[in-house]
C-alpha cells in the first residue's frame, strides 16, 4: 500500500531510507500541503494515469455551441457566461471509471483481433450469446462471452460508465426510449424547462446537452432555472455537524410552510446567488406580507355581503387598484413565462403593502358609509382584486391562496383548480398609477412636514401648497384626506417639494380635540373585539363643551346611541 489509512507516512519513510541507502538523497525536509482524502472513510487517496474510454467532444464542438443558443437562462448572464464559457473550453469526456459498481459499459472487444462491437439492446446481446439476460448489473454481464467472427472470444471491457454518462441519459432512460413510449417521448423533447443549482452548468446540464446533440442534434431542454446555494446563516455550509442552522420542521411549523417557500423564492438564490438562510427573513415575510394581507382580508370578512366580485366603479381609488391588479397579472405572468422567479413573485409584496396601506386605509369609510352604492362599490372591488390576487400567489403561497379563495366563494372546489387568472388591459391606466405615485409622493413629505413641526396627523391644519398641475379633482381629495388639511393649493412656481402651513386656530384645534377623542372611542372598541354592527354607549369626563358641540358627528363616527358627559368617569364605553 502506498498510502496506509494508518500510517500514510509509512511508504514515503521507506523511499527516504532506500535513498539514503543509495546515497542519492538530496535534500530531507517536511512541508503542509493539500492532499486528497476520500470524504467517506477519510484515507488518503493516491492519483494515477490509466487508460480511458473518451466522448469526442471537439467534433461536436460547433454543434454544441449552435445548439445551446436556443436554450433561455436563468439568469440570463450564465448562457454566454459560466456555460458558454465552459462549452468553448470543453474537452473530451472521459466516461469510464476503474470500479465495481455501476452501469456497466456495452462494449465487447475481441481478445484475438481487438474487433469492438457496441450492444445497443438486452435483445442483441441475447442473440449473440445465445444466453438469457435477466440481470445487467457487472457481476453478471461480464461472465457474458461470445465469438468473434475472426474465432476469437469477445469479453466486455472491464470499466464501467461515468455516473454522468447516465445522469445526461435520463431523458432517454425514463421512458425507455426508443425501446418504448416513442411518440411520447418526441412530444415532450426538448423539454420544457429544468432546474437545478448553479454548480450544474458543468455537469447535469452539460452532459445532457452533449448527448443531446450527439444523438439528437438538439438541445436537451428549451429554459434553465439555476439557483444559487443556500448557506447556513453564518456563510458556511449547512451542516449536522456543525449544527448551524435551525431544523426545516420547526421553522415550517413557527411561520408556515409558505413564509418559507416566499422567502426563498424571491431570494438571490433565484438568481444562481448563494443564499445565507435566515429565520429572521422569514419573520419579516410574515409580518410585512402574510400579516398584512390577512388583516385585509378580516377587513372585507367585517363587511361580506352577498355580492358579485365586480369591476364596474368608477370611484378613483377602484380604479386605481384594478389597474394595480391587472398590471400585477401582467407583471407575474411575464415572470412565469420568462422562467424569472424573482419577478414572478417578488411584485406580491409591493401589491399587498399598496392594498393595505394606501387603499383600504383610504377607502375605510366607504365601508361604513350608509351610502348603499358606495359600500357596495367597495365590497365588490375588494372581492375581486382579492380573488385575483389569491389566483398569482398560488403557485408561491399554495395554502393562504386557497384559505382566502375559499373564504370569499371561489367558483371551484380549489384554487388550484382554476385557470390561471388572464389581464384586463382594459382596466389598466399608466397615467394614474403614475399620478397617484405623485400623490403618495406629496403626501409623504407633506407628512414629514407634519413630523418636523411636532403635530400630529389627528390635528387638522388648514393648507397645502403643491406644484403638481395635473393632480386634480379626486386625487386632490385624497391629499387632503390623508395629510388632514382643509384644501390643497396648486403653485407650479414651487419648484419642489410641498409647502405646509402649520398655524393652528381656534377651530382647527378643536376639531383635532375631536379627532383625537374618537380614536381613543375606536381603540376601546377595538379591545373588546367589536364589529361594526355593535352599537355603544360612550361615557367621559373632558372637553365637555366641544364634545358637546360635535356629539353628532361623533356618534356616527363610533357607532354610539348616546354620549354622557361624567365628571367623574374616565372615558369608558358600554355595549348597548
Amino acid at each position: 500500500e502506498v498510502k496506509p489509512k494508518d500510517n500514510p507516512m509509512a511508504t514515503d519513510k521507506k523511499i527516504i531510507k532506500y535513498l539514503k541507502n543509495k546515497n542519492s538523497l538530496f535534500l530531507e525536509e517536511e512541508y503542509t500541503h493539500s492532499y486528497p482524502y476520500c470524504y467517506r472513510c477519510d484515507s488518503p487517496l493516491l492519483n494515477y494515469a490509466t487508460s480511458s474510454l473518451f466522448v469526442n467532444i471537439i467534433e461536436l464542438k460547433d454543434k454544441l455551441l449552435k445548439n445551446a443558443k436556443k436554450i433561455n437562462w436563468m439568469p440570463e448572464h450564465i448562457k454566454e457566461g459560466r456555460f458558454g464559457k465552459w462549452l468553448e473550453g470543453a474537452r473530451d469526456w472521459s466516461i469510464s471509471r476503474q470500479r465495481f459498481w455501476g452501469s456497466v459499459i456495452p462494449i465487447w472487444v475481441c481478445d484475438k483481433c481487438k474487433e469492438k462491437k457496441v450492444i445497443g439492446s438486452i435483445k442483441d446481446l441475447e442473440e449473440l450469446s445465445g444466453e438469457k439476460i435477466t440481470d445487467l448489473h457487472r457481476h453478471y454481464i461480464d461472465k457474458i462471452v461470445f465469438k468473434c467472427k475472426c474465432g476469437g472470444a469477445m469479453k466486455r471491457v472491464s470499466d464501467i460508465l461515468d455516473c454522468w454518462f447516465e445522469s445526461g441519459s435520463m431523458h432517454y432512460g425514463q421512458m425507455h426510449y426508443p425501446f418504448e413510449n416513442k411518440e411520447k417521448f418526441e412530444r415532450n423533447f426538448p423539454a420544457e424547462f429544468i432546474a437545478e443549482g448553479a454548480d450544474q452548468t458543468r455537469c447535469w446540464f452539460y452532459y445532457l446537452h452533449v448527448l443531446s446533440t450527439a444523438i439528437k442534434n438538439s438541445e436537451a431542454f428549451k429554459n434553465v432555472v439555476a439557483n444559487g446555494m443556500v448557506l447556513a446563516e453564518d456563510g458556511k455550509k449547512m451542516s449536522k455537524h456543525l449544527n448551524n442552522y435551525p431544523d426545516p420542521m420547526d421553522v415550517f411549523g413557527k411561520y408556515g410552510a409558505d413564509a418559507v417557500r416566499y422567502y426563498l423564492v424571491t431570494s438571490p438564490a433565484m438568481k444562481a446567488e448563494d443564499l445565507c438562510f435566515s429565520e429572521k427573513g422569514v419573520d419579516e415575510v410574515v409580518k410585512r406580507v402574510l400579516l398584512i394581507l390577512l388583516n385585509v382580508f378580516s377587513f372585507y370578512k367585517m363587511f361580506e355581503t352577498e355580492t358579485d366580485a365586480d369591476t364596474k366603479s368608477k370611484n378613483i381609488l377602484d380604479k386605481w387598484i384594478f389597474s394595480k391588479t391587472e398590471s400585477l397579472k401582467k407583471e407575474i405572468t411575464d415572470g412565469y413565462n420568462k422562467y424569472d422567479l424573482n419577478k414572478a413573485t417578488k411584485p406580491i409584496a409591493g401589491f399587498v403593502d399598496e392594498l393595505s396601506t394606501w387603499y383600504l386605509r383610504r377607502s375605510r369609510e366607504r365601508f361604513k358609509s350608509n351610502n348603499k352604492n358606495n359600500k357596495k362599490q367597495a365590497i365588490q372591488t375588494l372581492k375581486y382584486v382579492l380573488l385575483e390576487l389569491s389566483k398569482v400567489m398560488a403557485p408561491v403561497m399554495p395554502f393562504i391562496a386557497e384559505h382566502i379563495y375559499k373564504e370569499i366563494g371561489g367558483g371551484n372546489e380549489s384554487i388550484h383548480l382554476e385557470d390561471w387568472p388572464k389581464c384586463d388591459e382594459k382596466l389598466i391606466d399608466e397615467k394614474l398609477e403614475e399620478r397617484m405615485e405623485k400623490v403618495r409622493e406629496i403626501c409623504s413629505l407633506a407628512l414629514q412636514k407634519r413630523a418636523e413641526a411636532g403635530i400630529k396627523v389627528r390635528q387638522p391644519l388648514q393648507q397645502l401648497t403643491v406644484n403638481k398641475k395635473q393632480l386634480t379633482g379626486e386625487l386632490l381629495e385624497l391629499i387632503k384626506d390623508e395629510v388632514n388639511v382643509k384644501e390643497v393649493i396648486i403653485d407650479e412656481k414651487l419648484k419642489e417639494g410641498v409647502i405646509l402651513d402649520t398655524v393652528i386656530t381656534d377651530k382647527l384645534k378643536e376639531e383635532g380635540i375631536v379627532r383625537d377623542f374618537v380614536r381613543e372611542i375606536q381603540s376601546k372598541r377595538k379591545e373588546m373585539g367589536l364589529t361594526p354592527k355593535d352599537k355603544i354607549r360612550v361615557y367621559y369626563s373632558e372637553n365637555e363643551e366641544i364634545v358637546g358641540k360635535y356629539a353628532d358627528q361623533i356618534k356616527k363616527q363610533v357607532i354610539a346611541e348616546e354620549i354622557v358627559f361624567s365628571a367623574e368617569k374616565p372615558l369608558t364605553i358600554d355595549k348597548v
